[in-house]
This record gives C-alpha cells, sequence and structure tokens, in this order.
C-alpha cells in the first residue's frame, strides 16, 4: 500500500505565510505527494519537493494559472504517473463543474485517477467510464468553502484488474 497526499492552490506566501503544520506532517507521512499548481512561488515548490525527497518520497507537480515563468520552468503542465498500479494524471484546471466528467472521460481516456485544482473547492466523482476525480481544495485559501482542505488516500497494489485507490479523506484544517 502507498500512503498519497493531495494538495492543490497553496498560493504562498500570498494567502499564508507557510503551510499549516498539519500539512507538512502530512507530507513526511506520505509515499507520494501530488501539487495541483497554484503555488505562486518557487520557494514553496522548493522546500516542498526538498522535504518529500529526504524522506524519500515521491514528488508529482503541475504548474497553474498563478505560477510564473520559474515554476513553468521547472514543472509541467500536466504530468502522468503510475503509482501501485493505478493511472494517475493531474493538471490544474478542467473547466467548470458542468460536463467535468465527460470532458475528463475524452481528454484522459487511459487514466484512472485525474487530479485537479483551481477551484479550491473540493471534488471526488466517478466519470461514466469509471475515471475518478479528485480536487483537494486548498490547505490556505477557503474561498467559499467552510474550511481549508486537502486530501490524502491510500493506493494498493495492482491486481490483475489493476490497482485500487481507498481511503481517500478529506482533512478540513481549522480556521486561523
Amino acid at each position: 500500500m502507498t500512503r498519497l497526499l493531495l494538495l492543490a492552490d497553496t498560493h504562498l506566501p500570498k494567502r499564508a505565510r507557510d503551510l499549516p503544520a498539519e500539512v507538512w506532517q502530512a507530507v513526511d507521512a506520505a509515499e507520494v505527494v501530488f501539487h495541483a499548481g497554484d503555488w505562486v512561488d518557487l520557494e514553496t515548490y522548493e522546500r516542498l519537493t526538498a522535504r518529500v525527497r529526504a524522506a524519500g518520497g515521491t514528488f508529482v507537480g503541475v504548474w497553474g494559472n498563478n505560477d510564473g515563468p520559474e515554476l513553468r520552468a521547472v514543472l509541467p503542465e500536466v504530468a502522468h504517473v503510475d503509482v501501485a498500479g493505478l493511472r494517475f494524471a493531474m493538471i490544474h484546471e478542467t473547466g467548470p463543474a458542468t460536463g467535468r466528467e465527460a470532458r475528463a472521460d475524452e481528454a484522459f481516456p487511459d487514466v484512472d485517477v485525474l487530479v485537479f485544482g483551481h477551484s479550491h473547492i473540493p471534488w471526488d466523482s466517478v466519470t461514466p467510464r469509471g475515471l475518478r476525480l479528485l480536487n483537494p481544495g486548498s490547505p490556505t485559501d477557503r474561498r467559499r468553502q467552510p474550511s481549508c482542505t486537502y486530501l490524502t488516500a491510500t493506493a494498493t497494489p495492482a491486481t490483475p484488474s489493476g490497482g485500487t485507490l481507498t481511503d481517500v479523506t478529506l482533512h478540513r484544517l481549522p480556521l486561523r
């Protein structure tokens, strides 16, 4: 089993000075850390990736619409990774909620899980063809949500029919 952490829309240092302590603890506990863009500053990217690598983990990231040339130079627009037999893709923005499942099925036909951000609104759904869509929200900017959030999950190794994603948990952070 592989422990996953899903983050997006950290917007540091504009929305907060740092990630909440609970998020840093989740980084330390995860084996694979995803960040779906809108970092805003290169320093946050460097701190997060260094911490993930120091713990022996794997980092997967993309740039978002608020990320400038420094971040776009080191991050892709779309990332693909296989974790425990599950085919993940990640992109910052998927467009409006209406029609999202159909667009994702068309754009990512060979993917099991699509991680995305941008809206700051947590999302967990399954498309008609079985693609799991996950948006962790934002750990630093709740916008119209009751709290800041992030996701954890577990990827279980592949069986002949593929890996499984379990224990998908939305974590709500205390207001500060």
